[in-house]
C-alpha cells in the first residue's frame, strides 16, 4: 500500500506570521490554488481513501486535490495539529526568538521542548499519530492500493516518526513539509519505507 502524507494548503494566519495549532483558520486564496493545482497534478493517480484532520485548513484541502472525483474523504481526531495552547495566534518569529519561552526550542531542540499552558508536547501527539496508523491505516494494507493523509506541519512529522522509528530529537528528519508538498511511503509486510519526501506537485512561479 502506497500513503501519500499531504501538508495542508497556506493559510490567513500563515500569511501573517502566527502561531496555529488547534485552532481552526482557513486557507487564503493562495493556499486553494495550490491544493486546486496540487489535485490536477494528482488527478491521473488513482486513491481508495482519503484521510483528513477535521480542522478546516486540512479538509478544504482534502477536498480541492480530491476534486470531482468519487473518493470518500475521512476526518479523524487524531490527525489534527499539535495544540500550541497560550501561544495559539502569537508571532511565530517571536516566539522563536524569545529564548525564555519554550518554542524557542521547537525546531532546533525538539527534545527540550515543553508544552505551553494548555498546549501539546511531541510526545503526546506522537502517540495519537502512531495510534492513528496502527489502528487505522496498518490494518488495511492488504486491501487497499493507495490512500491519502492530510495534516499539519508537526502532526506529518509525527506520522513520519512512527515510520521512522526516530528519537525526539530527530524529530524534523527531512525538515518541514511545505504548503501542499507530499511524502510518499510504502508500507508492506509489516515494513515502512520511504520513497520520496517532500514531493512538490505544482511548480512555483
Amino acid at each position: 500500500m502506497e500513503i501519500y502524507i499531504v501538508r495542508h494548503g497556506k493559510t490567513v494566519w500563515n500569511a501573517a506570521g502566527l502561531l496555529q495549532g488547534s485552532v481552526d483558520i482557513e486557507l487564503n486564496e493562495a493556499g486553494r490554488e495550490l491544493a486546486g493545482r496540487t489535485g490536477e497534478n494528482l488527478e491521473s493517480i488513482s486513491f481508495d481513501k482519503i484521510y483528513s484532520s477535521p480542522l478546516i485548513r486540512a479538509y478544504e484541502t482534502a477536498c480541492l486535490i480530491r476534486g470531482h472525483r468519487n473518493i470518500p474523504i475521512i476526518r479523524d481526531e487524531r490527525l489534527k495539529e499539535l495544540c500550541f495552547g497560550v501561544n495559539e495566534g502569537k508571532n511565530f518569529k517571536e516566539l522563536l526568538a524569545d529564548e525564555t519561552n519554550n518554542f524557542h526550542y521547537f525546531f532546533d531542540r525538539p527534545e527540550l521542548y515543553q508544552a505551553p499552558e494548555g498546549g501539546e508536547d511531541f510526545e503526546t501527539i506522537s502517540k495519537r499519530a502512531a495510534k492513528f496508523m496502527q489502528e487505522v491505516i496498518e490494518p488495511q494494507a492488504d486491501k487497499l492500493s493507495r490512500i491519502m493523509i492530510v495534516g499539519h506541519g508537526a502532526l506529518n512529522k509525527a506520522l513520519m516518526r512512527h515510520v521512522r522509528k526516530n528519537e525526539l530529537q530527530d524529530y524534523w528528519a527531512g525538515g518541514l513539509q511545505k504548503n501542499c508538498s507530499v511524502s510518499i511511503i510504502e508500507y508492506e509486510g509489516g515494513q515502512y519505507q520511504i520513497l520520496e519526501e517532500g514531493k512538490l506537485f505544482y511548480h512555483i512561479q
